[in-house]
């Protein structure tokens, strides 16, 4: 009953704007007519359509009720044919308001063979489609001129309405398996060749790229951890390898920190200059000299940055569209999934709120073949446990279960240091040290990553051969130990400061985030 309301509301709408406009609606009356009529006399006809057509899409009252009384049938596993639809409708009450038994006897007329109702059911969808758009134009034209309406409710009532007819739209048909073998054996083949053994992009830490062979396209990675753990400072360690190091397309969205306070970040790990300096631009001119030569390595990377607050999955979705199609991003980043909305599509609560994102994300990493990196917050009840419990797990992910459910990856990153726990049970010191937890892998393996933390270049790096003694329980042992990356080429003149420090001196960007 409610969708039928919903049906009823939407051609109010229709026919009022259209009214307005003199016009009259798109439509193709005989071509629902031959559907209709083929459904009738092939038993098969209605598989053909059933993914593309629904009800609303018929522009004829009449036509929606026979084509809801085929689905009925067909969803109880009846027959399709003149006299079980006749009887169906009959039951439904709804067969003299289609015309009686004469007209449905009429539609198998109206089709010789049902050969080509594919393509006739995709014209139907498209002048439904072409309905939509006038519809919600019109809507939001009356709404515009009502000085009483919100105009950031109405921009987001407008974009909510677009994805959602959009989406409908995304339809993908199974394809016979032998072109995806085709190209199956084409990636291998090209992994093959490549040196380093990658068949995604790198993120620039060794043992986190052998354990995953790089991230990989169409893949929604979740990376996941408490305030102050060092997410942003992660992947911009990330964005920064791949863009600069591997020459890799990288996008961020920053939902959480302003575009200057990203670059500062970035211009502070890769100088290794004091952050307070950096903001007040108290530097010695040795130090400039050292900004001026490691700046250049970033002014010309494949690198960019959004700041847009609250961004909705609509504008995620054309941002990303255009991105890909200008500079062919290979990876995209979100800094944090919790922080994105999608009020305009008005969801139950937060929690339906979240998995829709969650969903929207997915299916956008899988239409633009590229992997999406989205950081996420975790619940509090990490903070409840105690010792080695501290440690994430995926029942911490905070407000949906769906954020398990969509990754293909999810990542934790775990310092216990930030605990006050600066020694494992075998006494090794853990200052200094990561643990970046692979806890779920659809495609491979899961397990722990050791990587050092650096507060003072808000950096993540691989654990530098000889660099540390110990790590999370026996390091050597049993893990293996990755040699440095080459983040840090060229010297370094870093001055210690603690996280509180480079808190207060990074600005609003560290205050919602803790330190880092």
């Amino acid at each position: 009953m409610a969708e039928q309301r919903s049906g009823n509301t939407r051609r109010k709408e229709e026919q009022v704007t259209l009214e307005t406009a003199g016009k009259m609606p798109p439509q193709a009356l005989e071509l629902e007519e031959a559907v209709l009529g083929a459904m009738l006399l092939e038993k098969d006809a209605f598989i053909n359509v059933s993914e593309i057509l629904k009800r609303e899409c018929f522009y004829k009252e009449a036509h929606q009720q026979i084509f809801e009384a085929i689905t009925n049938l067909f969803g109880r596993e009846q027959p399709v044919d003149l006299l079980t639809v006749t009887e169906e409708l009959r039951r439904m009450g709804k067969l003299d308001e289609v015309g009686g038994a004469f007209y449905i006897t009429q539609l198998t007329g109206r089709v010789a063979s049902a050969a080509h109702i594919e393509y006739h059911s995709r014209i139907i969808y498209q002048k439904f489609l072409q309905r939509e758009m006038i519809r919600i134009s019109g809507v939001m034209q009356t709404k515009a001129f009502d000085d009483t309406q919100d105009v950031n409710d109405l921009l987001e009532e407008a974009e909510g309405a677009l994805f959602q007819l959009s989406q409908g739209s995304m339809k993908r048909e199974a394809v016979q398996i032998n072109p995806v073998i085709s190209e199956a054996i084409e990636q291998i083949r090209a992994a093959s060749k490549r040196t380093d053994g990658l068949s995604g992009v790198p993120s620039g830490f060794t043992e986190l790229d052998r354990i995953t062979s790089g991230w990989q396209a169409s893949d929604m990675i979740v990376i996941a951890a408490r305030p102050a753990m060092g997410k942003t400072a992660f992947v911009l360690s990330m964005a920064r390898n791949m863009a600069v190091k591997y020459k890799q397309g990288v996008a961020v969205f920053s939902l959480e920190m302003s575009n200057v306070q990203l670059v500062n970040r970035l211009i502070v790990s890769e100088t290794e200059l004091e952050a307070d300096k950096i903001k007040t631009g108290k530097l010695a001119p040795f130090e400039w000299e050292q900004l001026d030569h490691k700046v250049k390595t970033l002014i010309d990377a494949p690198l960019f940055v959004d700041d847009t607050a609250g961004l909705s999955v609509f504008d995620l979705r054309a941002k990303c569209r255009r991105l890909k199609k200008l500079h062919d991003i290979k990876i995209i980043v979100i800094d944090y999934l919790q922080l994105m909305n999608a009020t305009a599509m008005r969801p139950g609560n937060r929690q339906e709120e979240v998995s829709m994102i969650s969903r929207s994300l997915k299916g956008l990493a899988k239409e633009l073949n590229v992997p999406i990196i989205a950081l996420s917050q975790l619940s509090r009840a990490v903070e409840s446990r105690t010792g080695e419990g501290k440690r994430p797990q995926l029942s911490d992910l905070r407000e949906s279960g769906a954020i398990e459910q969509d990754a293909d990856m999810v990542l934790f990153i775990h310092r216990p240091e930030y605990y006050k726990i600066l020694e494992d049970e075998q006494g090794n010191s853990l200052v200094g040290l990561a643990e970046i937890i692979i806890a779920k892998h659809r495609n491979g393996a899961v397990g722990d990553v050791r990587l050092r933390f650096r507060p003072e270049a808000i950096r993540f790096e691989d654990i530098e051969a000889g660099g540390f003694e110990g790590g999370f329980g026996t390091a050597a042992a049993e893990g293996p130990v990755t040699l440095g990356s080459r983040m840090n080429e060229g010297p370094g003149a870093g001055v210690p400061a603690s996280g509180a420090e480079f808190g207060k001196s990074m600005g609003a960007g560290f205050e919602r985030d803790a330190d880092f």
